[in-house]
């Protein structure tokens, strides 16, 4: 079984929240892989520099100037921190954007019905599992940022959740692999006020519903989108659960029933 863990740019904004992370993700058993967000350390260098940051719908407008922030920061300053403190807890790990060996790419988004710029989506027949493969042969684990890019020297700002479904998604073509979403709530909630109101199953059907009731909205949305397109697509198991949480069988799982 395959492990792949998606961390949220909020846990990685606190560094005890960060530390406890790791801690959890290094004692995982077998084959892991991980893929971090950003966090607001890219926002904050980017009003240093005097580059305005544009959101739209929770989403990141990347310009050219705002790209060069961002895969700084992603591909740089974060993801190095995370595998210097994996390898610290004898978790030995690679970090790696979709550029290096070409293991992701990525095709820029359309520019209509809105330009968000140098951002980029991916597939599952875009990662190359036979070199992620040949890392996790080695004990080594992966840990990937959400910098990808085309295949023809363009970098790409991606949505890291979709890189962790896209992955993911790739490896249950061969392997049985799960899918481990970890933020800093402790699950899907029915109420966003109430912590103790975590959903613990949702199906397909369910989704439908408390989409329509307004429950699931706004960020959730396309992270319940990709798990159930990776569920759909060979993934094992999803799970949305709080960061603190890795370890324990505690949280929201999605399934089809």
């Amino acid at each position: 079984m395959i492990t792949v863990v998606k961390i949220g740019g909020n846990i990685i904004n606190d560094e005890a929240a960060l530390a406890r992370f790791l801690d959890a993700f290094a004692q995982l058993e077998g084959p892991k892989i991980l893929v971090h967000g950003g966090g607001r350390l890219a926002t904050q260098l980017a009003a240093q520099l005097g580059i305005e940051t544009t959101m739209i719908d929770g989403r990141r407008v990347t310009d050219e100037p705002t790209l060069n922030v961002v895969t700084m920061v992603y591909a740089g300053l974060t993801n190095k921190r995370i595998v210097a403190q994996l390898d610290a807890r004898r978790c030995a790990s690679i970090g790696l954007s979709g550029a290096d060996a070409s293991v992701i790419t990525a095709t820029r988004r359309p520019a209509i019905p809105i330009d968000f710029g140098f951002v980029g989506d991916i597939d599952a027949e875009r990662v190359d599992t036979t070199f992620i493969q040949s890392l996790l042969d080695r004990q080594i684990t992966p840990v990937f940022c959400s910098i990808m890019h085309n295949g023809a020297g363009q970098l790409l700002n991606c949505n890291a959740d979709s890189v962790a479904s896209a992955v993911a998604m790739a490896l249950s073509a061969t392997d049985s692999v799960r899918l481990i979403y970890c933020f800093e709530k402790q699950g899907v909630l029915r109420d966003v006020n109430d912590e103790q109101s975590v959903i613990a199953h949702i199906s397909r059907d369910d989704f439908r519903s408390l989409k329509e009731q307004g429950i699931i909205n706004s960020g959730m949305l396309p992270k319940i989108e990709n798990a159930f397109k990776a569920i759909d697509n060979g993934v094992s198991s999803v799970v949305i659960k709080h960061a603190d949480h890795l370890l324990d069988n505690i949280g929201t799982t999605l399934s089809n029933q």
